[in-house]
């Protein structure tokens, strides 16, 4: 997968998230408007079931990545859930592996264009792969154009039924190369969070100096 969005834009880093990421994305998906949480979750969420829903992120059983921006807020979010073959009739015959897993994703306004969502999906897939999982689910309304795209571009299969949409992605299995891939990924993303979070708080030493109020 190409590392690299385009020459004019900037790269665009996947980090996976943890119990300590967890206020973070809170913010991310209660800044998300009506429109974008009805796109998220099929329907519009009121802040409280949001905050139900970040509460219960289980990080031992699903996998969750984050892109961060300049300001260590994140700007995208993708959530990879693991469940049994059996729990997705749609599904239950596509695979033999033990495990199927759905994916959602979510990008902040300030940040579309940049092909934060694809980046996300790519993530996801080669962690799928990795995790000896084959098939690579996403259901949304038809309407999400957006998650339509991301389907349609990485070649998934899609079903369109009474406004809604399945869509699933067969995988080809795990390699050295895969393995490799994944892992230089979280080791550039991780350094990246740090470069960040480094530059952010030198600006913030920096604007306590006497003299520097205001700047």
């Amino acid at each position: 997968m190409n590392d690299q969005l385009s020459s004019d834009k900037p790269t665009v880093r996947v980090k996976a998230l943890s119990e300590r990421d967890r206020r973070r994305l809170l913010m991310h998906f209660l800044a998300l408007d009506d429109s974008d949480r009805l796109l998220r979750f099929g329907m519009v969420l009121p802040d409280d079931l949001v905050t139900r829903y970040v509460q219960t992120l289980d990080f031992s059983r699903d996998t969750v990545f984050g892109v961060y921006d300049d300001n260590l807020a994140l700007v995208g979010v993708g959530h990879l859930a693991f469940a049994p073959r059996e729990a997705n009739p749609v599904l239950s015959d596509a695979t033999l592996k033990a495990r199927i897993a759905e994916f959602g994703v979510s990008v902040s306004a300030s940040a579309r264009g940049r092909g934060v969502g694809s980046k996300l999906f790519e993530r996801a897939a080669i962690h799928c792969r990795n995790e000896d999982v084959d098939t690579l689910y996403m259901h949304c309304l038809s309407s999400n154009q957006t998650m339509i795209h991301i389907a349609k571009k990485a070649g998934m299969e899609i079903h369109r039924e009474y406004g809604e949409a399945d869509a699933y992605l067969k995988l080809t299995p795990a390699n050295p190369g895969s393995m490799l891939a994944e892992a230089v990924e979280e080791q550039f993303a991780s350094f990246d969070y740090t470069l960040k979070a480094n530059t952010k708080a030198a600006m913030k030493w920096w604007r306590r100096l006497p003299g520097m109020k205001g700047k």
